[in-house]
């Protein structure tokens, strides 16, 4: 008994973690409080999509319309369109994002020449600064009718396109530019990350005989996977949310266009101009960010089952 009584030891304050560890808890409280107030109390605003919002009776002394406000989204065609093309585009810029940054960063590990790399780096991460309305801007210039890009494909026997009256183009079109923009801002967290394995694993491969390519493809791409699974995943929570900062500035209002390019942002963006319905477009963008909970999870689901390790929880 006296053993038993030994064994037992009365928990005290300093047991805790918080307690023990309370600098890094003070450290970490106002991100948190931050998180709280900018993003957990304005989903009280949720409640605007099911009424009538009127600005002097407020959010709670609205009239209740229930789901009057999604039936007026889903009682057109407008509704299918706007989300396969959000989805579209994201999907693809989502992909071929990715790919580039990886390419762009096993290029830059593989390279030798330190100064040559550092300055391909900086050239490469200075497009990411510029704003998309800069972009656009000098587009007008590469992509008109009788612009840089159709006098080189004039140059190679190909017709000249109309970028700015054929939507099919569009898709491929903002595939490229915003890999010239981003796949080398994308590409320094696969860089940190293939930085970070053992130089003696890549020494004992080449010992073996291993080629540079066999080393990339046997070694860097498989210790990196868990990078690249969560930054996808991270990715995908804003898949049903269209860019409207790129696609608003090239495309504005040129309705030959939306076919292909009209995403959710951009539709409730003229909708928010041509209508004083408050409650409609709350319930468009809360029909957007469902769509997106649920992609999260089940993406992190289909990630979990292969590796704990790359799922987000």
């Amino acid at each position: 008994m006296s053993d038993d009584k030994s064994v037992k030891k009365k928990t005290s304050l300093k047991d805790f973690d918080v307690i023990r560890k309370w600098p890094l808890y003070l450290m970490l409280f106002p991100a948190v409080l931050a998180i709280f107030i900018f993003s957990y109390i304005p989903m009280v605003g949720i409640v605007v999509a099911f009424e009538r919002y009127d600005p002097f009776k407020g959010m709670f002394g609205s009239p209740w319309l229930g789901l009057e406000n999604f039936k007026f989204f889903f009682s057109g065609s407008s509704w299918l369109t706007v989300t396969v093309n959000t989805l579209y585009l994201n999907i693809i810029f989502i992909v071929s994002g990715t790919i580039a940054s990886i390419i762009v960063a096993v290029m830059m590990t593989e390279i030798r020449n330190k100064a040559f790399s550092k300055t391909a780096q900086t050239i490469m991460t200075l497009p990411n600064f510029i704003s998309w309305a800069t972009v656009a801007l000098f587009s007008l210039i590469f992509l008109a009718e009788d612009g840089i890009v159709n006098k080189v494909i004039e140059m190679f026997g190909g017709d000249p396109v109309a970028f700015y009256s054929d939507p099919v183009v569009w898709p491929a079109t903002f595939c490229v530019i915003r890999i010239w923009k981003g796949a080398g801002w994308g590409a320094i967290v696969y860089m940190a990350a293939i930085m970070g394995i053992d130089s003696s694993v890549y020494e004992a491969a080449k010992m073996d005989g291993a080629s540079r390519f066999q080393c990339i493809f046997r070694i860097t791409l498989p210790m990196i996977s868990n990078t690249i699974i969560l930054l996808f995943l991270m990715s995908v929570g804003g898949i049903f949310r269209g860019d409207f900062a790129m696609i608003y500035p090239f495309i504005g209002d040129n309705a030959t266009l939306f076919p292909t390019t009209d995403v959710i942002d951009t539709y409730l963006f003229r909708a928010l101009r041509t209508s004083n319905n408050m409650g409609s477009n709350m319930a468009i963008n809360l029909y957007q960010n469902i769509l997106g909970f649920l992609l999260v999870f089940g993406a992190n689901y289909i990630a979990r089952r292969f590796s704990r390790e790359s799922a987000i929880f």
